[in-house]
């Protein structure tokens, strides 16, 4: 069995056995959405190339606003990170990214992967959603205080949104 059919079979068990929503996009791409506890899903594709797995996940759109302190931010953490890094697209969107050596894949690597990428994108969430739209965020809150709708899906960032603007 080649390298590329060992890595696909292997990822598909491993999908399977951690019962994570996914869906097969052709015979060697998984789409798998990773369930996190800040930023509820994260859209993570796997695709098994000619010689490496490649990794890409969405994480947000470009800034708002402190475009450079995100993407400063980010480019800090790539030197203490696994598997996959920071970077941006031409639209400025951010995604974690990465490339393994398909000899490497076994269950536990591919476990240890996506653990990766839902730490990273999870972990970081909240501070890239304050430091990029800040304004947008105490604009909302503001706006559903005012109206009696509901701050539910806000309360991580209560504190930040009732504080002033700095």
């Amino acid at each position: 069995m080649s390298d590329r059919a060992s890595a696909q079979d292997v990822i598909a068990d491993v999908l399977h056995d951690q019962e994570l929503e996914h869906e097969r996009l052709d015979e060697r791409t998984f789409a798998v959405a990773l369930p996190g506890e800040k930023r509820l899903k994260t859209a993570c594709v796997l695709t098994v190339a000619t010689h490496a797995l490649e990794i890409e996940a969405f994480v947000m759109r470009k800034p708002d606003e402190n475009a450079e302190q995100v993407y400063a931010y980010l480019l800090q953490r790539n030197a203490r990170m696994y598997a996959v890094c920071w970077a941006i697209d031409s639209a400025g969107d951010v995604y974690l990214t990465g490339r393994v050596p398909l000899s490497s894949i076994t269950p536990e690597e591919i476990d240890r992967i996506l653990g990766c990428v839902l730490e990273y994108a999870d972990g970081t969430f909240n501070t890239l959603l304050e430091m990029g739209f800040a304004t947008s965020i105490r604009r909302e809150w503001a706006w559903r205080v005012k109206r009696g709708e509901s701050l539910a899906n806000l309360q991580a960032f209560k504190a930040f949104a009732e504080r002033p603007a700095e």
